[in-house]
């Protein structure tokens, strides 16, 4: 997710690829270059790399949890597309639906890797499943829950007839919406025309742990997750779940979110090594 404390939607490109990796705080103080360095080959390490298909956490079963979470399919991460298929077949498996998220196409994940789990999911049998859908409760079979993140809308639209031919529907967690000009709008009326789900992902992008220390609780419902409710029912979107921008979460936070949205979605890093927080509950 594109990190936005004091930022624009489109800042320096660099930047942006940074706050995109899985527990990157620019605010954290700098270690010395040999732990980095260190750190870095640890992280790295394959060792230290869990197949999907062994992340639990991923795996939605059935009404109960509200809390939910996806697994990055980004360049970032390096997912290999083994490790992938295992997930899509763990759910044709299990009957069960996977989760994945993405960023931008193009910038920060593969169109050919987005197609790819797409060609993956359909040669499986598996529904596609939007969170919507989920709020609903479980679908009849085994699945998958593909979303997007943030705000490149001219992007996932470029995604849009891909989707189609292999009919997967997916789930866009929009962040800044009122900084989206009338063409991407209009794009983002199109994806949901399509079939697509569009939902609520902050208003500026906030990591919901710190906004929460520093603002308080209500502040940050009443500035960041409310109104990117509200602004995206007043275009004619219907949102009913919310995704936490890099998935930083608490309980205390979840519930009172719940009470405005039907599901949070958080994220999984299984493959980031040891040195990164799982934000996803135990």
């Amino acid at each position: 997710d594109v990190a936005a404390v004091g930022g624009g939607r489109r800042g320096d490109g660099q930047r942006r690829e940074d706050d995109e990796r899985p527990g990157h705080d620019r605010r954290q103080p700098s270690a010395a270059p040999g732990i980095v360095a260190a750190a870095v080959a640890l992280a790295l390490a394959p060792a230290c790399r869990a197949p999907l298909a062994e992340v639990d956490e991923i795996y939605y079963r059935g009404p109960g949890p509200r809390v939910l979470c996806a697994a990055s399919i980004d360049r970032s991460v390096r997912e290999d597309q083994a490790s992938i298929d295992g997930a899509l077949d763990r759910a044709r498996d299990e009957g069960v639906v996977v989760q994945l998220y993405a960023h931008a196409p193009g910038r920060l994940v593969d169109p050919a890797r987005v197609e790819a789990v797409a060609a993956g999911a359909a040669a499986r049998g598996l529904a596609s499943v939007t969170y919507a859908e989920l709020a609903d409760g479980p679908p009849a079979r085994a699945g998958l829950a593909l979303s997007f993140d943030d705000d490149d809308v001219t992007g996932w639209l470029g995604l849009a007839d891909m989707l189609d031919r292999y009919q997967l529907r997916v789930t866009f967690f929009v962040t800044r919406f009122q900084q989206l000009d009338p063409t991407e709008r209009a794009a983002l009326t199109e994806l949901a025309r399509r079939g697509h789900d569009v939902e609520a992902h902050g208003v500026q992008h906030l990591r919901a742990p710190e906004a929460v220390q520093e603002r308080g609780l209500d502040s940050y419902l009443r500035d960041e997750v409310v109104p990117s409710v509200t602004a995206l029912t007043a275009a004619g979107f219907t949102p009913r779940v919310f995704a936490y921008p890099f998935g930083a979460r608490t309980s205390t936070i979840d519930r009172a979110v719940l009470a405005h949205v039907a599901l949070v979605r958080s994220v999984a890093y299984p493959t980031d090594g040891v040195l990164v927080s799982d934000p996803c509950p135990e």
